[in-house]
């Protein structure tokens, strides 16, 4: 079964900072697109890079190995946001989240906080 297509929405933010909105699942065949588009903006300037996780769907070792490949490649932060579950325990577990800035989850039900 082929994987389903990972999308990369770019948006610059403020000098030398880029959001990259994914959505799809990140794994062998989408990787080098993920690692590719972070390079482009790397050499247009972009330090810090926020990848956007909501719209991830699945992430294997494939997927993983290009945060890593990401973040070693650049001088600036790469920092991961709206981490679904599954994908944070897979970076937990693996301690990227101790490599890339992860932001801490939230406690189950702990709805008080939006925004």
């Amino acid at each position: 079964m082929p994987s389903q297509l990972l999308t990369i929405e770019v948006d610059r933010l403020a000098a030398g900072r880029a959001r990259l909105r994914l959505t799809g699942e990140l794994d062998f065949d989408t990787a080098p697109d993920l690692v590719a588009a972070a390079a482009e903006l790397r050499r247009d300037g972009c330090q810090e890079l926020l990848l956007d996780f909501a719209g991830v769907t699945l992430c294997d070792s494939s997927g993983l190995s290009a945060l890593v490949v990401v973040h070693r490649a650049g001088a600036g932060a790469v920092r991961l946001d709206s981490v679904n579950p599954p994908v944070r325990q897979l970076l937990d577990r693996t301690g990227l989240t101790e490599l890339l800035a992860v932001p801490p989850s939230t406690a189950t039900g702990d709805a008080r906080q939006v925004g």
